[in-house]
């Protein structure tokens, strides 16, 4: 065992040691020591306030006491940390809390499916469950959406960076204009963009010559996270349920990122007053902990025993924590609060967008909230939009992360400066983070414009 004293030392031994697949530490520096609420603490004593939140995990923020006393029940308890899919008297109670926040027409007519911990794993399962009960051959993905790293869900991902030269990837996949307003598709914006969007699906669909092969679902993120913070039109969403639906084809909603109150709704299809087909949750439902769920409705329940499996679909520390969070956010007004905290950043965020040309787009629903950086040097798009400009917007993460907030980075060119802080984030802290961001925008601005 190596004696290590710095945080240098152990970030050096990281890097020795671990995979060149590791991506937080490139953008984040930083040896975690502690963390509570929103805030990190690092070896060396350093504070951060935390709007990255395990990308969404956190919904109560780090070690809330809700949290600390759910797993502290179990261990006294001797409650099994490890069941396979086998019953408890805990995992019973898990499910009944996530039926009851279903709306009231799912309720009585779902089923779940305890998957692997990961988002990926529950997409994955989501696959098999609509190609077994249609028999349908084709997936409809987005362009711009994220559904995780398997072969499976990069396929169905608009990221190409991660599939670029992997072979074997999942076939009969075809990806759809998502309605992506600020750099709309169509290159004609003006509102129009979701309106064309659903005509060119309607048409799709109903085109003999499409080359498209009969559909066994839709998957769809309501705000595409990784890919920039963009939320679909909501009545787009309407118009895809509609369509989806007259034609017998699932809809799958990826709620991976967007569930548990991260849009200011339990889920973010409330919005749009849609019922999907198949939901997908993982991230905040586990309260902290590894978790994933597929909830989907009743009469696509035709496959047999062990058609989806994993080792770890038994994690009762998880359920613990997931039922913990679910009780917290009904019972505390957090959805209120998403809503208070969501008004009060994008003020100011539009404010700033109103000062610096350098930004170009503020988006997002809830506490998922996106900032588009462009390069005013550049030249215009169709829509007089500037380029995006990613080395600017990694330079204001870096300021940010020198200054003491973490925010992440996302989008096309990876020119999107993403918050995804706790849901209980207080209006105090609201204002001291973006004290610190627009502190951090002046500072990069400057530092670039000293380069050129």
């Amino acid at each position: 065992m190596i004696s290590i004293e710095t945080g240098n030392e152990y970030l050096q031994l990281q890097n020795d040691l671990e995979s060149n697949a590791k991506s937080y530490p490139v953008r984040f520096p930083l040896v975690i020591q502690k963390a509570k609420g929103m805030i990190i603490t690092d070896t060396e004593g350093k504070q951060y306030y935390d709007c990255l939140a395990g990308a969404g995990t956190l919904a109560l923020g780090h070690n809330h006491d809700v949290i600390i006393a759910a797993i502290r029940d179990v261990l006294d308890k001797q409650i099994p940390l490890h069941t396979l899919d086998l019953a408890t008297p805990l995992k019973i109670a898990f499910i009944q809390e996530i039926f009851s926040i279903l709306p009231k027409e799912l309720r009585g007519h779902a089923k779940i499916q305890f998957c692997g911990p990961t988002g990926a794993d529950g997409v994955e399962a989501a696959i098999k469950l609509v190609k077994n009960a249609t028999k349908g051959k084709s997936i409809l993905a987005f362009h711009g959406g994220y559904h995780g790293s398997t072969q499976a869900t990069m396929s169905m991902s608009g990221n190409l960076s991660k599939k670029q030269h992997l072979q074997s990837l999942l076939p009969d996949v075809h990806f759809l204009p998502f309605p992506y307003e600020y750099r709309c598709p169509f290159g004609i914006g003006g509102g129009m963009t979701a309106q064309i969007s659903i005509q060119y699906i309607e048409n799709l669909l109903d085109d003999c010559e499409s080359g498209i092969a009969a559909p066994c679902g839709v998957i769809i993120e309501t705000v595409q996270g990784e890919g920039g913070a963009i939320p679909a039109d909501i009545e787009w969403l309407r118009e895809l349920r509609r369509i989806t639906a007259e034609r017998g084809i699932p809809l799958i909603i990826d709620e991976v990122q967007t569930g548990i109150g991260r849009t200011g709704k339990m889920f973010s299809f409330e919005h749009a007053g849609i019922i999907p087909d198949v939901i997908i949750c993982s991230k905040a439902i586990g309260g902290s902990l590894p978790m994933s769920v597929m909830i989907y409705k009743e009469e696509l329940d035709l496959w047999k025993p062990g058609a989806h499996t994993g080792t770890f679909r038994g994690n009762q520390l998880g359920m613990a924590t997931g039922l913990a969070t679910l009780k917290f956010i009904k019972e505390n007004n957090v959805l209120d609060n998403v809503k208070e905290r969501s008004d009060q950043l994008f003020e100011v965020l539009n404010r700033l967008k109103e000062k610096h040309e350098e930004i170009g787009d503020v988006r997002g629903r809830g506490l998922m909230i996106g900032v588009e950086i462009v390069d005013p040097q550049g030249n215009k798009d169709r829509l007089e939009h500037y380029p995006p400009n990613g080395e600017l917007a990694t330079k204001i993460q870096d300021r940010c992360f020198q200054n003491g907030l973490i925010i992440e980075v996302g989008g096309r060119r990876s020119a999107v400066l993403r918050f995804l802080p706790p849901l209980t984030i207080t209006a105090d802290e609201t204002t001291k983070v973006l004290a610190i961001f627009e502190q951090s925008v002046v500072e990069a601005i400057e530092a670039l414009r000293y380069k050129w």
